[in-house]
């Protein structure tokens, strides 16, 4: 029995271990009943019964999250509004969210806060809205008039915005929905009307005559046709005010276009001896032997003449039609002066008619009469040798480019592009505009003639070229490539078959003046720097060559047939703008630039004629031996020397101290040249 009580007690004791430590891990507030700690369960009272089994709390080791607030950010995300950069929406959003205002900071390009890609107008965004041209109508009008207008974007239908009192007051009607009392005041006020006219006595002539105020009675259709109100008796002190600036303004456009540009008194001076000699010939007359010596033209080597005497750039340089004995220079000092070439190589005459710098200058086909444009606005037509102004255009534009119709019997034909990307065409017979050449979306830089001068090649800062028949104003090519640049300079070859335009990427392209003008692009010319500048490109008279100035006041020469650059002259310090070959001395080049400068550049013989500028000597035998004149005078064959060739550097005595050989040398240099 002892033995037993022994194993009860340690039972017991074991039971009451246990329940402890269940008390220790249910002491959070288990409910449950505990077990009695003498054993008295009666579920457990076997001694050999199984022990129970601990239910153990789970235990988790990640922070705890607040579910309420991640459930209302989820329950909120379709509510947010769009951003207008996302492309893509992963949810079906509703109207509102759609049309819900842009929030955020302002757009810092945009001054209403629009940015650049959501606009369709210059205002902002507008909403297209598909409303009847009739319903748009009525309802702008009768806002204009009664202030209220239906809301086309409600949803009802029937909401209305602006005086909602006024909309009360009349019923919501609209300007074409005429109540019933103004219908009928309508047809009482006819009524009467027909009455009238009935009472009057009318001519049965005036009622078959539509030019009467009868007829227009008898056969109105309208409520408002043939009315016509009483004429006013008197103005008013504004309606006086805007009749005489009306009429001032329409004086101003009958008396001419001169009053269009800044008006400057015109006026020349002579700076020659005489403007004719003994013979009565004008100082303008060409020379009687002058003529071309050679058919082949050479690239010149160095300066011979400078003419300074503009106070500014030179804008531009024309030699005399044919001959080339006279060379006019366009300034940007508002002067157009005239130099000699051949005799004494001084200023023959300054033309001032323009307040501005001169852009562009052209001579008529016998150089009697030139055109000048200015920065003034104004188109001038000067007498080469009175120097005064026979007529003069404006459109109240710059022009650019001013050009007669080459034609003999069409000198009278004045074209030229202006600032407003026009080409206009006057009568200078007349002074009228006879026709304007409106397609270039740039202001017109050049007009070129072309195919016997049917037709006109024009070039624009659009970057384009377009040809046109002349009195046509319609274009018939029209030439524009993505890869192309401004062409402010194009020069027709001798034979007439190419253009030569000076692209302003560095390069000189050549296009056929046939039915299709197509770039030839075996024919090409670079090596220069003309960007930014309107450097003249131009042709020897032969079409051996081509020479263009660039912005590092050179003169390039390129061979045609190679397209290789064949010489390079430094001409002037600073941008070299315009060159010129000579029409009669094939050597001769002129070049003038924005230091002021004009120069005359010869070749390996004119190293001769730098010694003759300023004495004109009449017994060369003082100065050369026997030899040597010889020499010269077989280089002229019969042609007697030009005095310009015997004008002195240096004095006689001078000359006498030049070794012998060194003068011979220069005569067989320029004998070389010449044969």
């Amino acid at each position: 029995m002892e033995e037993g009580k022994s194993r009860v007690l340690v039972v017991g004791l074991n039971r009451e271990t246990m329940d402890l430590l269940v008390n220790s891990y249910t002491a959070d507030g288990d409910d449950e009943p505990q077990n009695d700690a003498e054993g008295n369960n009666p579920d457990n009272s076997s001694p050999d019964s199984s022990p129970t089994r601990i239910a153990l709390p789970s235990k988790s080791s990640a922070p705890k999250v607040d579910d309420t607030t991640l459930a209302l950010a989820i329950a909120n995300a379709h509510e947010k509004p769009i951003d207008p950069i996302h492309h893509v929406v992963p949810f079906n959003p509703t109207y509102d969210q759609l049309w819900a205002p842009i929030y955020g900071p302002a757009h810092p390009y945009a001054k209403d806060g629009i940015a650049q890609g959501m606009r369709n107008h210059k205002l902002g965004f507008v909403e297209d809205a598909a409303i009847e041209p009739f319903t748009f109508d009525e309802q702008y009008n009768t806002f204009h008039k009664y202030g209220y207008a239906a809301d086309p974007s409600a949803s009802a239908g029937n909401n209305y915005i602006g005086d909602l009192e006024t909309l009360q007051k009349n019923d919501g009607i609209s300007v074409y929905n005429i109540p019933q009392h103004e219908q009928k005041r309508r047809k009482i006020e006819r009524r009467k009307e027909l009455e009238s006219e009935e009472k009057v006595d009318v001519d049965p002539e005036e009622v078959q005559n539509p030019a009467t105020d009868t007829w227009l009675l008898k056969n109105k259709k309208s409520p408002w046709a043939g009315k016509k109100e009483g004429l006013q008796t008197e103005l008013t002190e504004e309606q006086k005010k805007y009749a005489e600036e009306y009429a001032k303004k329409k004086a101003e456009e009958k008396g001419g276009a001169a009053e269009k540009g800044e008006f400057v008194a015109d006026k020349s001076t002579f700076h020659g001896k005489e403007e004719r000699d003994y013979q009565g010939r004008s100082w303008i007359a060409p020379p009687k032997d002058a003529k071309a010596t050679n058919d082949h033209c050479y690239i010149p080597k160095r300066l011979v003449h400078t003419w300074s005497g503009h106070t500014k750039g030179v804008a531009a340089i024309r030699f005399f039609p044919k001959h080339g004995h006279l060379i006019l220079s366009a300034g940007m000092d508002t002067k157009v002066k005239i130099w000699d070439v051949f005799n004494s190589g001084k200023c023959m005459r300054t033309y001032m008619g323009h307040s501005k710098a001169v852009r562009d200058i052209s001579f008529c086909n016998d150089g009697t009469r030139f055109l000048t444009a200015g920065y003034d606005k104004n188109i001038k037509y000067w007498d080469t040798e009175t120097g005064q102004v026979i007529s003069t255009f404006s459109t109240g534009k710059i022009p650019y480019v001013v050009k007669l119709n080459p034609d003999d019997d069409k000198q009278n034909i004045l074209l030229a592009g202006m600032s407003d990307k026009k080409i206009v065409q006057w009568d200078m017979n007349t002074g009228q505009i006879t026709q304007e050449y409106d397609q270039h979306l740039g202001a017109v830089n050049t007009i070129t003639f072309v195919d016997n001068n049917r037709r006109f090649v024009t070039s624009s800062d659009d970057k384009s070229l377009r040809v046109w028949e002349f009195g046509i104003p319609v274009v018939i090519k029209y030439i524009s490539e993505p890869h192309m640049h401004s062409m402010p300079s194009i020069s027709l070859h001798p034979n007439t078959n190419w253009l030569a335009a000076q692209s302003l990427d560095n390069q000189i392209l050549i296009y056929s003046t046939r039915e299709r003008f197509q770039l030839n692009k075996k024919k090409r010319f670079a090596g220069h720097i003309v960007a930014g500048y309107a450097c003249q490109v131009n042709f020897s008279p032969d079409g051996r060559f081509v020479m263009s100035g660039d912005g590092e006041g050179k003169c390039w020469f390129w061979d045609w047939k190679s397209c290789k650059v064949f010489r390079t002259l430094k001409c002037h310090e600073g941008v070299c703008i315009g060159c010129e070959w000579h029409p009669l001395e094939q050597s001769k080049v002129a070049t003038c630039g924005w230091d002021g400068l004009i120069k005359y550049w010869g070749s390996g013989a004119d190293f001769l004629f730098s010694y003759f500028q300023i004495l004109e000597v009449q017994n060369m035998e003082k100065i050369l031996e026997p030899e040597t004149l010889a020499v010269l005078n077989c280089s002229f064959r019969t042609k007697p020397i030009p005095a310009v060739y015997w004008k002195l550097v240096l004095s006689v005595d001078q000359h006498r101290r030049i070794p012998r050989e060194d003068r011979t040398r220069a005569a067989c240099l320029y004998t070389w040249e010449v044969l």
